[in-house]
Formats: C-alpha cells, structure tokens, sequence
C-alpha cells in the first residue's frame, strides 16, 4: 500500500533540495525565492479539496483512490523530466505550478487510502511505514546531484543560465522510479468496496463518540457564509490598501489577496444556499471546512507552525548554507555548487533519519503517548534548525539534520494516526483535503511574509529564515500537547 510513497518523495525531494537552486541559476534574486514558490501551496490549496471530494465518491475498475494515484504519476514524471530542461526563469516557475499540483493528484488520495484501509489499532503503523518509504525515497533522491558529480564524474557546474548535468539526469532518474512506484501500488494493492466501508463504519461509531459524528452531518444556513465572508472579504481588501498606501512588499498582495478571495468564496456558497442550490461538491467541501471536529482544529495549529519552519528551510537553506557557512553568493563558482550539492546531502540525512525513526515507530511498542512521540520529535526538528547558525563547517549540516528528521518522521506518521480516528471513512478523502489546508496555509504565509522580513530586519541574510523556522518548530511542539487524541481516550 505505502511503496507509491517512495517514488512520490523522489518527486518531493527533488524539488525542495534543487528548486531554489534551479531559480536562481536561472537569475531569480535571494529576495525572490519565497514568492517563485507560492506556486506549491497555492495549487495544493485548490487541488487536494478537490480530489479528496472526488475520490470520496469514485468507485471503478481501478477502486476508489488508485485512479487518482496513476494520473497524478503520470502528469509528475512528464513534469520531472521537463524542470531541469527550463530554459528560462518564468518556464521553471510554470513546471513547478504543474508538477506539484500533478503530485498533490497522486499523495492527497494516498493518505485516505491508508485511512480507508487501516482499523485505528493498525495506523500509527501504517502511516509510520509510509514515513519508512518517503524517508527512503528522499534519502536516495535528494543525494542524486552529490553521488552523480562525486561517484561518476558528471558536472555539478554549468555555464552561465544553464542547469548543472548533474542536477539534469537526478530529474530524470526521479521521473521514471516516481512512475514506476506508483504503478506498483495500483496494480498490486486492493481497496475494500464501499458496502465493506459502510460496514467498518457502523463498526467504528460504536466504540467512538457518536456526537462527533452526528455533528459531521449537519448542513448551515446561508447567514454564517455571508458574515463570515465579508469579514475575510473586508480584511483582505483593507489590507491590500495597506500594503499599496505604506509602499510594502509586492509579497504581501499574496497573502491579502488569499484572504479576500476565501471570503469572496464564502460570500458564493452563501448565496448557493439562499436560492437553494446547495446540492454540489463546492457547498459540501464549505459546509465539511466548519464541521472540522476538535482534533482535527487542534492539530491544524500544531500543522501550521510546523509546515512553516519546513517551508523556511526547504526555501533557504541552499542560499543560507552558502552565503553565511561557506560565504559565497555567486551561483557560478564551484565552491558555491558544492555546498549546493551538499544541501541535497543534508536533506538525505533528514530523509534517512525519518525512515529510520519511522520503521521503529512501526516496528516498536514505545510506552510513550502519540501525542508525546509527536512533541518529542518536533523539538528535535528546532533544535536542529536553529543550530545550523552556529556551523562553521558546511559538512557539519548534516548533524543538524539528525533533529529534522526526527521531526518530519513525526510530522508524517502522528498527525494523521491521530486525526483518522476522528475522522468518518465516508468524508475520509475531503477531510483529508481539507486538513491539507494547514499545510498550504503555513507555506503561503511563509512565501508572503519571509522575503520581507529578511529584507526588513535582518539584512536580506538568509539564514535567519532558518532561526525562525527552528522557533516555529519549538512553538508547534508546545501545541501538540493540547491535542485530544482519540485512540488515547478510547
């Protein structure tokens, strides 16, 4: 069921550990990165509610979700191939809007699947041994550019404005075992039909709490959409003037204008429902985005601060490395493409340290709570940030990444054992999508406010981006503990 994560991750790793550098080789400015990215989240915002809804509701040859997890394999690889073939900047800029809305087609319905198929007893070892295959997918994927250029002699170097050989074959490699992995999956693994669901379900509203699950079937009226609305329609607009009349970052409109158009959004399922169209898949994500049950709004906190301190460091930490660790910014030099290589380095480390962490929360009986594991594993994620300021070798990255990998094997595994239990099979894939929202919200956020701060306050070093996202991790640690799990109350 898990070994489609593999390849997805190849995908994954390839993009956070050589985007940046693609951009600025392709002359994107430091200050520019963070808004080049907001492609990512923005198309995982639209994308995962989406075919969550539809997956929910999808039944064929093929199941429930597989059908979703063979075109989105097939769309990412075309795109892998195409990325480090960009010959200019704003034609890499599209290739990632592509690519990662195509990988949202295929990971978004993955998550459920795994839900769907799992009882609650089973998941903190299923969504652990997914964590095993994405961590060993990233291990391998994000060191290609390294081994290629150290093992076999190709160029990590290239000329003005074109992208390393090294980098180009990682691509491609990542591009064929992203569609072949998948592929796996889809034709060797089984999905339960929907009357086994409804079955399961009946099952799981006995031992659960029976309100939590009423409430998910209650439908609003068309008032809350429209208050609600022109509040976030009001606050977006008003701070778009802010933003133009005090001459404020062009990154600022993004997150601005995100407001404004959720509340113009909720101004539209509000006028649906007063003239009673409300039988549609826009109004049930609407209605489903309130009936968030408590865990699930408790664990969005902890979701936001901990995708912000990720996107932070998958966004700067090339330009961190280099600038303030080896003191190089010219994307030319051979020095400034070894410590770029060696980014890809660090990030298999973390990647490494996550499958291990994850095949042992798979493996072990720990004495310990999820809720504790998560907490743990995200103060060894800002402890290992915040520490990469005080490096004075760029080697030494690696021992940073130990502590960021405990925390993404956390991040990948607890969150989703936690919430499943609370969550209906019916709705399991809109949730789902919904719930993927705290970690598109947090990385549009970082894609407005980053390059401003940065500028603002700390002289456009990036390394900075990396002490904050080490404090958000420290925060999203903190939250964790107010979480009600319900495997635990059971």
């Amino acid at each position: 069921m898990s070994f489609g994560f593999l390849g997805i991750q190849f995908g994954f790793a390839l993009q956070n550990a050589n985007v940046s550098r693609i951009f600025q080789t392709l002359g994107a400015e430091i200050d520019e990165l963070a808004i080049l990215w907001v492609a990512a989240p923005l198309t995982g915002l639209l994308v995962q509610p989406i075919i969550g809804y539809f997956s929910d509701k999808t039944w064929g040859k093929l199941g429930r979700r597989r059908p979703y997890f063979l075109v989105g394999a097939i769309l990412s690889s075309i795109c892998l191939f195409i990325m480090p073939n960009s010959p200019v900047l704003w034609i890499a800029v599209g290739t990632l809007w592509i690519m990662d809305a195509s990988i949202n087609v295929t990971m978004e319905p993955f998550r459920a699947f795994v839900g769907d198929n799992l009882s609650d007893e089973q998941r903190t070892e299923g969504f652990a041994m997914q964590t095993f295959f994405i961590g060993v997918g990233a291990v391998v994927a994000s060191a290609l550019p390294y081994m290629f250029n150290n093992w076999f002699g190709i160029s990590n170097t290239a000329p003005e404005g074109e992208i390393a050989p090294s980098v180009m074959y990682s691509f491609y490699i990542g591009g064929t075992v992203f569609l072949l992995t998948v592929l796996w999956t889809v034709f060797k693994s089984e999905e339960y039909s929907p009357e086994e669901l409804a079955q399961f379900e009946e099952s799981k509203i006995d031992i659960q709490d029976q309100g939590q699950f009423e409430i998910m079937t209650k439908v609003f009226g068309s008032n809350i959409f429209f208050r609600n609305g022109l509040f976030w329609l009001v606050l977006g607009l008003g701070s778009v003037s802010l933003v133009y009349y005090f001459g404020l970052d062009k990154e600022l409109y993004l997150l601005a204008g995100v407001a404004a158009f959720f509340g113009l959004l909720q101004i539209v399922a509000g006028a649906l429902k007063a003239n009673n169209q409300a039988e549609n898949g826009f109004l049930e994500v609407m209605d489903d985005l309130y009936l968030m049950p408590p865990t699930m709004r408790q664990l969005a906190i902890v979701q936001f601060f901990s995708w912000f301190a990720l996107f932070a460091m998958w966004i700067y930490t090339t330009s961190a490395l280099t600038s303030h660790v080896i003191g190089t910014t010219d994307t030319g030099s051979k020095l400034y493409n070894d410590g770029a290589d060696f980014v890809g380095v660090g990030f298999a480390v973390y990647n490494g340290i996550a499958a291990l962490v994850g095949l042992s929360l798979a493996r072990i009986k720990w004495n310990l709570s999820r809720k504790t594991i998560y907490m743990i594993c995200l103060i060894g994620g800002g402890l290992g940030l915040t520490s990469v300021y005080f490096l004075e070798n760029y080697e030494d990255m690696a021992y940073s990444m130990i502590g960021v990998g405990m925390a993404w094997a956390g991040i990948l595994s607890m969150p989703y054992a936690i919430l499943t239990g609370a969550l209906p099979s019916q709705k399991m894939g809109v949730f789902m999508g919904i719930f993927n929202f705290f970690i598109v919200i947090p990385q549009l956020v970082a894609a407005s406010i980053l390059g401003f701060i940065l500028k603002t306050y700390f002289d456009n070093e990036p390394i900075y981006a990396l002490v904050i996202g080490g404090v958000s991790f420290f925060i999203a640690a903190g939250l964790v503990m107010l979480v009600k799990d319900p495997g635990e109350t059971k």
